[in-house]
């Protein structure tokens, strides 16, 4: 399957850009993904303009104007050194729980469902870049359900993020103005909407295979083309 960063007419379509050049810049600041930002930069440019469009663009004149090795400092800084800030949904629900087996269990589910084969690349279902490209090249319904559902997660996501004044701020607040109804007004609100609390309890989940084929075909797989 294959997926051209531009935009449709249709408003399914225009999330499908957002949310898929959101799963890219999220992902580690690379040379491969540098060398895609004006690529990213014109697809965005072709959706209509939105709160999400307009908070991606912010973030890609970030990428395009700050030194590779600053890039990749913060980005390690934001999501490998703290967990403040941390990509994988579920923790935010359920914590390190055996209830958070079954919440990545029923993720896995659905991508099941969907009839692809999804590569989760090594990461648990719940990674907010393959939720993100899931809703993007699969399924646009369930992949908003899946981001509904999470949606006090992705906004405390973005509060930690504007707290420490981080630029990536800008991607979380795209994907949050992709999904109806208002962002809360602050972190208690955030809260309120996260559902399970999380409780301190490390045991250990159930191993998820990643040696799963590509959502895609072809020797390009992957691009945004």
């Amino acid at each position: 399957m294959r997926l051209r960063l531009r935009s449709e007419r249709s408003p399914a379509t225009d999330h499908r850009v957002v949310r898929l050049a959101a799963s890219w810049c999220l992902a580690y600041p690379d040379d491969d993904l540098l060398d895609k930002v004006d690529l990213l930069r014109a697809g965005v440019a072709e959706t209509p303009q939105t709160a999400a469009s307009n908070e991606l663009a912010a973030f890609l004149d970030h990428l395009s104007a700050t030194d590779p090795a600053r890039l990749r400092q913060d980005y390690v800084d934001v999501f490998d050194l703290s967990g403040r800030q941390t990509l994988f949904l579920t923790y935010w629900t359920d914590g390190d729980t055996r209830r958070r087996g079954e919440t990545l269990a029923a993720i896995k589910r659905v991508y099941r469902d969907s009839g692809f084969v999804v590569d989760l690349r090594g990461e648990l279902p719940d990674h907010l870049p393959v939720v993100l490209e899931f809703a993007a090249r699969v399924d646009p319904e369930r992949g908003t359900t899946l981001l509904a559902e999470h949606r006090g997660a992705l906004e405390l996501i973005r509060f930690s993020l504007l707290d420490k004044k981080s630029p990536y701020a800008h991607v979380l607040a795209a994907i949050c103005a992709t999904l109806p109804g208002e962002s809360p007004p602050d972190r208690a609100a955030a809260v309120a909407m996260r559902g399970h609390h999380p409780e301190v309890e490390t045991v250990g989940l159930e191993p998820f295979d990643p040696r799963l084929l590509p959502l895609h075909t072809g020797a390009e797989a992957g691009a945004l083309r």
